[in-house]
């Protein structure tokens, strides 16, 4: 659900330290924002689980039941299906589970004029495992994401956060969520677009030497900056403290086998086996990659009643 709004970037505490010489902000780090220190969260950090067996394990791999409802159409050869004639809301137990399958081997399944309810959303998801909590969310069971059309190369000047990068959903948690689903209800006329990028596409291009080379990493995870930024810029008050992990670089999807790059530059800040200097080279480069994967990259124009639902370990988002 995506509302776009603008914001203004005079809400970031560095507006409130202009330079008599130049006019602009002396870029303050969010540090310096007094809110960011007051800040007691109320929950502590996720305890890590043991995750519940993928649901698409359970599913026929000819997804006889789901195809028998949906029509696939593939938007691009390496990323992306939409189901028509279709209503999800409508989905047995093992239309959920050949769903499953298909988000494993597709990385986004799209639906379009859905009569999904707010409340059925959260059933279904419930069906895919244990429902993650987002760390600014305040009901108990659904995040409500909403927009902005500020100038983002803007705002990075002021803030540690590259908000608007490729990322996968709090990859930083102890165990990031599996997968994400996003139900449109209220859309601009133009704009709003979502693209998607496979990990199995980023592993898939890279020279064998470099492949190895990252099986071998595991990647920094961090949530720090998303804090700071959340209380800076979105005036908001985090639920849990930020935290700090590693994952492997390169993921194998339990169902499908297929090996992922599972590296985002919005959390994820270098390398814990390599250097300084080498992992702000490696990030560099990963960065360029993962902007030039048009061959393995899906872009999706939402309308009101429109759904997303993608693996969130195995895909990238922007």
């Amino acid at each position: 659900m995506a509302t776009i709004r603008p914001r203004p970037i005079e809400s970031l505490e560095a507006y409130k330290h202009i330079s008599p010489d130049s006019g602009y902000p002396t870029v303050v780090h969010p540090h310096y924002n007094p809110k960011i220190k007051a800040h007691i969260p109320p929950d502590p950090p996720l305890e890590e689980f043991t995750p519940l067996k993928d649901r698409g394990s359970h599913a026929d791999p000819e997804k006889k039941a789901l195809f028998a409802v949906a029509k696939a159409v593939d938007l691009t050869e390496s990323i992306g299906t939409e189901l028509k004639d279709a209503q999800l809301s409508q989905f047995n137990h093992q239309q959920l589970d050949e769903l499953a399958a298909l988000v494993g081997e597709r990385g986004v399944v799209f639906f379009r004029d859905q009569d999904l309810t707010i409340e059925r959303q959260v059933e279904i998801f419930g069906h895919f495992g244990i429902l993650d909590k987002h760390t600014t969310q305040k009901d108990t069971k659904h995040f409500v994401v909403r927009g902005s059309n500020a100038d983002w190369r803007a705002v990075s000047k002021y803030t540690p956060w590259p908000m608007m990068e490729f990322h996968a959903d709090t990859s930083f948690e102890i165990n990031p969520p599996s997968y994400s689903l996003l139900r449109m209800e209220e859309h601009p006329e133009v704009g709003g677009d979502t693209a998607w990028v496979s990990g199995y596409g980023l592993y898939d291009e890279l020279s064998p030497n470099m492949q190895q080379l990252l099986e071998g990493l595991h990647a920094i995870h961090t949530s720090r900056f998303q804090y700071e930024t959340t209380i800076d810029y979105f005036n908001d008050e985090p639920n849990r403290p930020p935290v700090d992990t590693h994952h492997p670089a390169v993921r194998t999807h339990p169902v499908t086998g297929l090996k992922a790059l599972s590296v985002n530059l919005t959390y994820c800040t270098g390398f814990a086996e390599l250097k300084k200097a080498e992992s702000d080279a490696l990030l560099q480069f990963l960065n360029l990659h993962i902007h030039s994967a048009d061959d393995h990259y899906v872009r999706w124009k939402w309308a009101v009643g429109s759904i997303a639902l993608w693996d969130n370990v195995r895909t990238l988002n922007d």
